[in-house]
C-alpha cells in the first residue's frame, strides 16, 4: 500500500496537476481501489510557487461562495487568492475536482502543499 505520493508542480498548468491530485487522493492511482475506503494515501505537492499559469485567466474568473443568506454571495478574483497564497489555488481546485459526499474532507485533509522544494 503506497503511504506517500510526491508530485512535483513546476511548469505544469493548475488543472492538470489538480486533476492528478485529485485522482491520488480518492485512490484511483492503486490497484487497490474501493470507493468507499477512506485510508487514503498522503499527497505531497512541492513546487507550488512554479506553477505555470496566465494572469489574464486569473484576472477573469473567480470563486464565489455563498451564506445561505439572502445578498450573501461573495466573489473574489483568483488574482486577489493567488497574490495573498497560490497554495490556495490548488486547494480550492482540488476540492472542487473531489467527490460531493462526506469523504470529501477526509480526502482533503491528506494534501500537503508546499512553496519550494522543502522535502
Amino acid at each position: 500500500m503506497i503511504k506517500e505520493i510526491i508530485i512535483d508542480a513546476q511548469k505544469q498548468k493548475l488543472g492538470r496537476i489538480a486533476s492528478e491530485v485529485a485522482k491520488s487522493l480518492r485512490g484511483k492511482t492503486t490497484p487497490d481501489f474501493l470507493p468507499n475506503r477512506t485510508t487514503f494515501p498522503k499527497i505531497i505537492v512541492k513546487n507550488v510557487d512554479k506553477i505555470n499559469m496566465n494572469v489574464r485567466r486569473l484576472k477573469k474568473n473567480n470563486f464565489s461562495s455563498y451564506s445561505g443568506y439572502p445578498g450573501g454571495r461573495k466573489t473574489r478574483p483568483m488574482f486577489d487568492i493567488a497574490k495573498k497564497d497560490i497554495r490556495e489555488l490548488l486547494r480550492r481546485a482540488v476540492w472542487g475536482m473531489l467527490p460531493k459526499n462526506k469523504l470529501r474532507s477526509v480526502m482533503i485533509k491528506n494534501l500537503i502543499i508546499y512553496h519550494g522544494n522543502d522535502k
